[in-house]
């Protein structure tokens, strides 16, 4: 079983940046491939970046690509977003996944954290 516990999230206004962490416990992240999603208000759960166990892979989505960066340390069990230029219409709570295997990078995750909150302010 893992167990992941999200941080980093807060305030921002438009155009600046926050790192969220993904840290894990229970069992070490190593062989986990790890996502990132995130939920605004009143709309479904959508993929926004994901890395497979050992780093040397990445994914993300068409709207943060060139200003969200996936990376992960897994001597510390923990996946880390960066995100920059951030914009008003990302304010969502942001959530981590992992899994052991799957086809797809944007599904079929078995483990999720509790959560963080981004709020981007205009």
């Amino acid at each position: 079983q893992v167990q992941l516990i999200e941080s980093g999230g807060g305030l921002v206004q438009a155009g600046g940046s926050l790192r969220l962490s993904c840290a894990a416990s229970g069992r070490a992240l190593i062989l986990y491939t790890v996502g990132w999603f995130r939920q605004a208000p009143g709309k479904e759960r959508e993929f926004v970046a994901a890395i497979n166990w050992s780093g040397g892979s990445t994914y993300y989505a068409d709207s943060v690509k060139g200003r969200f960066m996936i990376s992960r340390t897994n001597a510390e069990s923990t996946v880390y977003l960066q995100m920059n230029s951030l914009k008003p219409n990302e304010t969502a709570v942001y959530y981590c996944a992992a899994r052991l295997s799957g086809s797809s990078w944007s599904s079929t995750y078995d483990y999720w954290g509790q959560g963080t909150q981004v709020t981007v302010s205009s």
